[in-house]
């Protein structure tokens, strides 16, 4: 772990900095050492002395605004850059025509690149390309001409200072997502204790206060089915971790079998067809202590708008068990996530449907089957199918597409839209 927090507090642009540091020293020393040995060159050597106490006093007095990306700033950078661009310009003023044919280096050498580095470092590869223009201009005016070897040197500049800012943006792209994956395994982790913790201690008790409110019966049986509700509701939290809804109740008149849970309206999401919404945060407050709920174990991903009607259909579907099958029945949720769409099954163990018993029910306009499940899923492009044998349960599978079609989402917009102008009219 301590292992862990040091990589962590330390950055991936730590040790680029600090060789940029190193770089801008020894390529200072390189450009005075290369006056130094070709001094019969300058025409004008005092000059150059000038630009070289300059340069020498500028790298070391800033030493400490290339150490970070907070110390180095805009005008620092910019700053930095007139040094360089200065130097290579000065060059035609104080060495002979000769230095400059032969392909000589400028006052400042390589030192310049360290400039252009330090912007690549600071902003990524847009920043370098901004910092090597006006190098590669300086460059062919302190020449004369597009000779091969300042072609040359120019390319490479530019390439490897672009090279190393991109180099430099994907390093902190990888760093926020290693950070980000570290604070996941740490939640996990926590998470994880926490669920051990309650399990040994609260889980036990309200399991032990479930069986034995069964068994005395009366009041103490409807403490105990309490204690089994807040049993499942506390173990769905500590083993998933979904996303909380905004409530959940019960309606104390139909037992434990059913749920009343608030799922946001499409209107209430101005982004309807945004960010997936993982459909078993929806789909977690149903689970109760006669409604079991199976998935996977990694995210279902839906379109907020079908996440939210796969859910309402299901809640439908409970509701159905609820009214039909009788409080002592029991229900079972499964989502499987399938490569082009999900399919989420309702089954009970009540006594089943009657043949021809759908049909009827909708010719006599009672149309929680036909709308508020079969509808629901149909507008998505997918289906719902029931399957009962009387006597051994009923089961409904609701199929919905993972990618909407554009139509159908138009077709949602236009009726939120007409919702919107409907309920302004009314206000």
């Amino acid at each position: 772990m301590a292992r862990r927090e040091r990589v962590m507090r330390m950055s991936v642009e730590l040790p680029l900095w600090r060789a940029l540091t190193a770089y801008r020293v020894l390529t200072m020393l390189y450009a005075v050492g290369l006056f130094a040995s070709a001094y019969d060159d300058y025409d004008r050597p005092g000059l150059a002395v000038a630009y070289y106490a300059v340069l020498a006093v500028w790298t070391l007095a800033t030493l400490p605004r290339v150490q970070n990306a907070t110390a180095c700033t805009k005008p620092f950078l910019a700053a930095d850059l007139t040094v360089a661009l200065s130097g290579i310009l000065l060059t035609p003023l104080v060495v002979s025509e000769a230095h400059i044919q032969d392909g000589g280096p400028t006052l400042p050498s390589i030192w310049t690149a360290g400039a252009v580095l330090a912007y690549a470092i600071k902003g990524g590869w847009r920043w370098a390309a901004f910092a090597s223009t006006p190098v590669a201009v300086a460059n062919l005016l302190e020449r004369g001409h597009p000779a091969r070897d300042t072609v040359h040197n120019v390319i490479l500049v530019w390439v490897a200072s672009i090279a190393i800012g991109y180099v430099v943006e994907v390093a902190r792209a990888s760093e926020r997502t290693l950070a980000r994956a570290l604070e996941i395994e740490a939640a996990t982790r926590e998470r994880e204790r926490l669920a051990r913790d309650i399990h040994d201690s609260v889980l036990q008790v309200l399991a032990m206060v479930q069986r034995r409110g069964a068994v005395l019966g009366g009041e103490a049986a409807e403490l105990g089915r309490m204690a089994g509700e807040q049993e499942v509701a506390l173990r769905t939290l500590v083993s998933g971790g979904l996303v909380p809804v905004s409530r959940v109740s019960e309606d104390a008149a139909d037992g434990a079998l059913v749920r009343v849970v608030d799922i946001p309206d499409a209107d209430e999401d101005d982004d309807a067809d945004g960010a997936p919404v993982d459909l078993r945060s929806l789909l977690a407050p149903y689970a109760a202590a006669r409604v079991a709920l199976s998935e996977p174990g990694a995210p279902v991903p839906l379109p907020a708008h079908a996440a939210r009607e796969v859910a309402a259909a299901v809640g439908a579907a409970l509701d159905n068990v609820r009214r039909h099958a009788g409080e002592s029945a029991r229900a079972w949720i499964l989502v499987e996530d399938e490569p082009d769409q999900v399919v989420v099954t309702v089954r009970d163990d009540g006594p089943g449907i009657p043949e021809g018993r759908l049909a009827q029910a909708e010719g006599e306009g009672r149309l929680g089957a036909a709308q508020s499940i079969r509808g629901r899923l149909r507008d998505l492009g997918g289906g719902a199918a029931w399957v009962s044998t009387p006597g051994q349960g009923t089961e409904v599978e609701l199929t919905v597409p993972k990618e909407q079609s554009t139509t159908d989402r138009k077709n949602r917009k236009n009726q939120q839209q007409d919702a919107k102008r409907g309920k302004a009219g009314t206000r």
